[in-house]
């Protein structure tokens, strides 16, 4: 058993001795009224002066926490009680656990405190009871006849995963014509891997009006959260069920998470009330219809969602009602796309500007090469992949072969870049969509302007096009180190390399990226300057005129 330290004896020995009477207990948090489980509220320890009437000490542990808590809470109401009780130690304590008792009684031994047992703690009782009316008070943040399916809805929806093709702008009607609500306007987020959810406007003016606030203010916090309380919707959002670290939540990515660490979180927003988490039985009812006729629509049409050009679709259901009170046993609802009004919100944010209407800028770029397949931020490296790995990877990931490799040395020489799971599926679609990848070749570049000369990155397609993909400078010694190693590992492969596309680069395996983050290996062959035959690329001023 754990026993105080003798210095911390002699502290708390010196403390003045008061004839007064403790009790002491420790329960769980909420009631057995609650809809919540009770592990998840904690425990309570208390310790109150029963002959004073007054609460000295207060803490909320987990359940799992050992019997130390109870005495740590009891040092806090020794030497550092609650106002208006002054530091002291009591003559006798009285617990109603004989565990505790005995617990008690061994570490507390040297302060001359008696430990006693009843089976009954007035005070504590009392305040406990307070504790759960106010608890029973309290309203959940569903119903608890709609908590259930309505749970297993939302987890529907986030593995059909609408955000992978469906945009903020592209607006889904949803007539139902019950309870008060004729249609809802569903906003899909997530698409940019920031927040995902789904937003269900009660109103085609009030998505509008938001749309218009944020683009107007966006860079006012105080506008924006404004315009943020002023919607009129119900939400359907998603969240990470570990809350120890939210700082290191919002760099993760939802998406890379497993389902069991996915909390669904309901809620509505009004001009009046603000933002509420809790949703009432008939708003508990509409959210039920709306997902459920939504996922029903995207299990119909998800091949045509995908296209790039959103579609005009609609289709009617009958959905059925959970138990309730209400007589209606079934609703019918007609779900529909909104082209115009997608293409009203798409021009309100200025995605139809030509390029010539653009700012104009002065930005270098190398003659003859594009520059726009790889995003900016990605973190590129040139490595190797085992010979086992490779196999792994043909199985698991979008795949494209080149042909019949040689397996001789480490492995296959491959590039890997890593950006978020959206921009990937974008460069994987384009590279795709052009035929597939022919080839990976470093080539020289020089800067006229300063006199640097460097190691140019290019992937070549199948239809011909040079796509640019990193600028290493010639005097890099890390990278002199690294191609080198590609070089020799092209040469054993007889020039075949790989091109492997992965996500997760604002999450954890940033710059590591593991097996499940690698989305894509397009397989293709290796060329040297020579063979490539395009010369030293200089680097210019590309120019922009009105």
């Amino acid at each position: 058993m754990t026993s105080f330290n003798r210095s911390t004896s002699r502290r708390l020995k010196k403390l003045t001795q008061i004839p007064s009477v403790w009790e002491g207990d420790r329960r769980p948090l909420s009631s057995p009224n609650q809809y919540s489980d009770s592990e998840e509220k904690g425990e309570c320890i208390l310790w109150v002066d029963y002959s004073q009437g007054v609460v000295r000490g207060m803490d909320v542990v987990a359940s799992d926490i050992g019997p130390e808590a109870i005495v740590r809470t009891l040092m806090q109401a020794m030497e550092h009680p609650h106002s208006p009780a002054r530091p002291a130690r009591p003559q006798r304590i009285v617990v109603k656990d004989r565990e505790i008792q005995f617990y008690l009684r061994g570490v507390l031994q040297d302060l001359d405190i008696a430990i006693d047992y009843a089976p009954e703690l007035p005070l504590i009782d009392e305040l406990f009871r307070g504790f759960a009316d106010i608890l029973d008070s309290q309203t959940p943040d569903l119903p608890p006849q709609y908590a259930q399916i309505l749970r297993e809805k939302a987890f529907a929806i986030w593995q059909a995963a609408p955000w992978e093709f469906l945009e903020e702008q592209q607006i889904l009607s949803i007539e139902i014509n019950k309870w008060d609500v004729g249609t809802l306007y569903a906003s899909v987020m997530g698409m940019l891997g920031m927040e995902y959810g789904i937003l269900f406007y009660r109103s085609e003016e009030s998505l509008k009006q938001f749309r218009a606030a944020v683009l107007t203010d966006e860079e006012s916090t105080e506008h924006l959260e404004e315009a943020f309380l002023k919607q009129d919707c119900l939400f359907l959002t998603f969240e990470s069920t570990d809350e120890t670290d939210e700082d290191e939540d919002e760099e993760n990515d939802l998406a890379d998470l497993p389902l069991s660490e996915i909390d669904p979180t309901f809620g509505n927003i009004h001009p009046l009330e603000g933002l509420r988490s809790v949703l009432y039985e008939e708003e508990a009812l509409v959210i039920f219809v709306a997902i459920e006729s939504l996922s029903r629509f995207i299990r119909d049409h998800r091949r045509h969602l995908h296209e790039d050009i959103f579609p005009t679709l609609s289709r009617r259901y009958r959905i059925s009602l959970p138990q309730s009170e209400e007589s209606t046993k079934s609703v019918p609802v007609t779900v529909s796309t909104m082209p115009q009004l997608a293409a009203e919100l798409e021009e309100m944010a200025g995605f139809d500007v030509d390029d010539e209407e653009s700012e104009n800028l002065d930005s270098p770029n190398f003659q003859s090469l594009q520059d726009d397949l790889i995003p900016e931020d990605s973190f590129l490296s040139l490595g190797v992949v085992s010979w086992e790995m490779l196999e792994y990877l043909r199985k698991g990931v979008s795949y494209h072969p080149a042909g019949e490799i040689k397996q001789v040395g480490d492995g296959l020489p491959v590039i890997l870049i890593q950006t978020s799971r959206p921009k990937a599926k974008t460069v994987i679609e384009r590279i795709e969509a052009i035929g597939g990848l022919r080839a990976i070749c470093f080539n020289p570049g020089a800067d006229p302007f300063d006199g640097d000369r460097y190691d140019l990155g290019l992937l070549q397609t199948q239809n011909g096009e040079l796509f640019l993909f990193g600028e290493f400078l010639d005097e890099d010694p890390i990278h002199v180190e690294a191609r080198k190693k590609w070089n020799q590992r092209c040469k054993n492969t007889k020039g075949y390399c790989g091109l492997i596309i992965a996500k997760g680069l604002t999450g954890a395996s940033r710059g590591n990226p593991q097996l499940r983050d690698m989305m894509a290996l397009f397989e293709a062959r290796s060329l040297s300057p020579k063979d490539l035959g395009i010369g030293t690329l200089q680097l210019m001023p590309q120019l922009k005129f009105e």
